[in-house]
């Protein structure tokens, strides 16, 4: 996972010289390739993995992460700059590494493009792996149809299936993205697996992209649960004959979405303090809601951690005070205008615009209309920033809020009509959303923080972060002792400390800086 500081010169479309440099760049990096991975994404790796177990996400664990001096060569912004970056280790910890494309090995050759698995016509391999899997971590399936292997392999199939859906809607409910979910990112066992250009989601935006490289928005926040269940479907085919494609497929529809959407709005609903009732209107409550982020550019795990301080009967003068909290963790016209900042340039639009129209299929071997329109979008998004104010912007903003939190006083209005003792169940509302919206998340900017201390020689901002996702719904207390012992420890790498406590100053739990907007991974 390179850590780029700063977007692409080009955006989602390059000259054709370009691509053939870029071929160039992938094909020497495959034939010298060592296998090793570096200091800046270990970090993210150890970081995040532990985040999202503390987050009660299932997921692989990192016991250790190790670095070195010795030392390879990295072209971190793939433009022909390579520098010598640390050797480092991490230590992952799970049941298993076998993934959904561990099957794959076995496909027999593509129609179309003749490709075909290493170990095709093996297909005692495929048996013997899927017994093991099912009879080594499925082994109430395996004891269930002991005497009937495609009633156990259905049974396993309808398992993971469930497995992955929960999975994914619990990623949709904290605002984490993946960025790479092809099938050999997808465990066998439902876990989060191989953290490469993933991101938590700052700024609500439905299409958010995580993976700076990804350029058609293949596996954005939005299209999650739709290429997971695109996935379950290859791990379908690759069962075949084991489980023939007709019961899979059946399984796969009537389980997948049903399994998502239940498990998603159960967890929205704690998220929202609505735990006495369960209503047909919560699911557009909670649609209404991430619009109207979405219209505010609001933020997303901020915004859910304010709500629990919101009540039915609030007076006017704390309200007025909640819903200035509530938008101050809005994106700022600076912050939107960095947000639909134009990637192309104009002449390279207008050349694109051209050749859309007059030579379709060369155009789609160099860009897309999705993208074409984005751009658009941005263009006119930025025009008119230019003439809003700030005061207009928060006028709208407030508005826009204003009408929803009506919404939603009226529902909890439902839950408390509901209850004898209203002071006990808004105690419990307050106690369950708490525990469910996390205070501390790990946004980009804060691993950025970690990593450039630590490429300096100082490794005590990746323990403070660390300690902080350790308990991501609570207060850190003693955050300001550690932050004193990592000053001592760091003492020998005074410029690194430096520069790391201009970006520290602002707490964690708060809405990103205006530089983070410039981070980018791929």
């Amino acid at each position: 996972a390179a850590y780029l500081l700063s977007p692409g010169p080009a955006g989602v479309f390059c000259s054709w010289s370009s691509v053939w440099a870029s071929l160039v760049k992938v094909a020497q990096a495959f034939k010298q390739a060592d296998g090793r991975k570096v200091l800046r994404s270990s970090i993210r790796e150890f970081l995040c993995s532990e985040a999202m177990f503390h987050l009660g996400i299932p997921t692989t664990r990192a016991g250790t992460c190790v670095t070195s001096d010795s030392k390879v060569v990295r072209d971190i912004f793939y433009d022909g700059n390579p520098k010598n970056e640390r050797c480092t280790v991490v230590l992952r910890i799970a049941s298993t590494f076998i993934r959904f494309g561990s099957f794959e090995i076995f496909k027999p050759p593509d129609e179309y493009t003749g490709r075909k698995g290493p170990s095709v016509n093996r297909n005692d391999i495929r048996i013997q792996m899927l017994d093991y899997v099912i009879s080594t971590f499925y082994p109430e399936i395996q004891e269930a149809y002991s005497d009937n292997t495609i009633q156990r392999n259905a049974a396993f199939f309808k398992e993971i299936t469930k497995r992955t859906a929960r999975l994914v809607a619990e990623w949709q409910c904290v605002g984490f993205c993946h960025g790479v979910l092809n099938t050999d990112n997808m465990s066998i066992v439902g876990l989060t697996i191989d953290y490469g250009p993933f991101g938590f989601m700052d700024r609500y935006d439905p299409e958010h992209i995580c993976n700076g490289s990804d350029n058609t928005g293949r596996y954005a926040y939005n299209k999650q649960p739709e290429i997971c269940k695109w996935n379950l479907g290859k791990l379908a085919e690759a069962l075949v004959p084991e489980l023939p494609l007709e019961i899979s497929q059946l399984i796969l529809e009537e389980e997948y979405d049903a399994e998502f959407e239940k498990h998603y709005l159960q967890k929205m609903r704690k998220k929202l303090g609505l735990i006495q009732l369960e209503l047909e209107e919560d699911s557009k409550l909670v649609s209404e809601l991430l619009e109207t982020m979405h219209l505010t550019a609001g933020d997303f795990t901020n915004i859910f951690y304010l709500l629990s301080s919101f009540s039915v009967d609030i007076d006017p003068s704390k309200f007025e005070d909640f819903l200035e909290e509530l938008t101050s963790q809005c994106a700022s016209v600076e912050e939107l205008k960095i947000v639909f900042k134009p990637q192309m340039d104009p002449r390279q639009l207008s050349m694109m615009l051209m050749l859309a129209q007059s030579n379709p299929q060369l155009f789609a071997l160099i860009g897309t209309k999705a993208g074409i329109n984005k751009e658009l979008e941005r263009i006119e998004q930025l025009s008119k920033l230019q003439q809003l104010t700030a005061d207009d912007l928060l006028s709208r903003n407030k508005g826009h809020w204003k009408e929803w939190l009506e919404k939603y006083r009226v529902r909890l209005q439902k839950e408390t009509e509901s209850v004898g003792n209203a002071d006990a169940w808004n105690t419990e509302r307050v106690k369950v959303m708490n525990s469910n919206n996390p205070k501390y998340i790990l946004r980009n900017y804060i691993a950025q923080n970690a990593i450039e201390a630590a490429e300096n020689g100082d490794f005590s901002e990746v323990r403070n972060v660390l300690k902080l996702l350790e308990h991501p719904f609570q207060e850190a207390e003693g955050l300001q002792e550690v932050k004193e012992d990592a000053e001592e420890e760091g003492a020998t790498a005074a410029a690194a400390v430096c520069s790391q406590e201009t970006r520290s100053r602002q707490p964690y739990c708060s809405k990103p800086p205006l530089w983070a907007s410039e981070l980018c991974v791929t």
